[in-house]
């Protein structure tokens, strides 16, 4: 019954396979630890566990926007305060040691002293689809400017030419010009063809890039009309210098 009715406070150490659990009590006493799978069924195993040591006021997770995300959620729903804790610095993890014990009971510790205040985000809503999608599109975005410029190197040490007809051209116009090259796949040896065939694949991979760019921008379109968003990034004009 004592324990019933005295306050406790978690602390996770959060991996992408299982986390590591402590609970602490209201001294910081630490009161034990324990691991579980990163899984639905081991989010209700672990606030359970917690809950047996008393009243949870509070848990303090790291990583709530990485390998916590469903752990924060699943507590969120519980209405179980949650604080987002900062993985130790490079000092302390060379005085203490890397140890996910040591981790998740400084997590806890962290709650308790008020040193944790974050407010996690809810990784759910609109906001969330938003985030999703835009993860998608910067990553094609980044991918897309590496090959133009990968173009655009290739194209500045070719034979004479194919430099000619290439360069100082706007970027559509020098994809637009490459995907239609033509070269003798039994010359590959000789570089005015293999800097043909490279640049073939490399326009073709920009435009299926530029065609998944698109496609991310029309989905994500009717989401952003309905709450406020961040505004998308543009994608840059460059051209081919001599």
């Amino acid at each position: 019954m004592a324990a019933k009715k005295r306050s406790v406070i978690g602390g996770v150490d959060t991996h992408r396979d299982t986390h590591r659990a402590a609970v602490i009590d209201s001294t910081g006493g630490l009161l034990a630890d324990a691991e579980f799978p990163a899984t639905t069924a081991g989010y209700v195993d672990l606030l359970a566990w917690m809950r047996s040591f008393g009243r949870v006021t509070a848990v303090g997770v790291e990583g709530t926007g990485s390998y916590g995300a469903g752990l924060a959620r699943y507590l969120t729903s519980k209405k179980i305060t949650i604080r987002e804790v900062d993985r130790p610095d490079r000092r302390a993890r060379r005085n203490q040691g890397k140890s996910d014990p040591i981790d998740a009971m400084t997590a806890a510790r962290a709650t308790l002293a008020g040193t944790a205040m974050g407010t996690p985000k809810t990784r759910t809503g609109p906001v969330e689809a938003i985030r999703a999608l835009r993860v998608g599109r910067r990553g094609a975005v980044k991918a897309r400017t590496a090959a133009l410029n990968q173009m655009c190197g290739l194209v500045a040490a070719a034979p004479e030419p194919l430099r000619a007809h290439l360069t100082r051209a706007s970027a559509a116009v020098l994809v637009s010009r490459c995907a239609v090259l033509t070269y003798d796949p039994a010359r590959l040896h000789e570089p005015e063809h293999a800097t043909a065939a490279a640049l073939v694949g490399l326009a073709r991979r920009v435009t299926a890039l530029t065609e998944e760019i698109t496609a991310l921008d029309r989905q994500v379109t009717p989401i952003v009309e309905r709450p406020s968003a961040p505004p998308k990034a543009s994608a840059s004009k460059k051209s081919c210098a001599a």
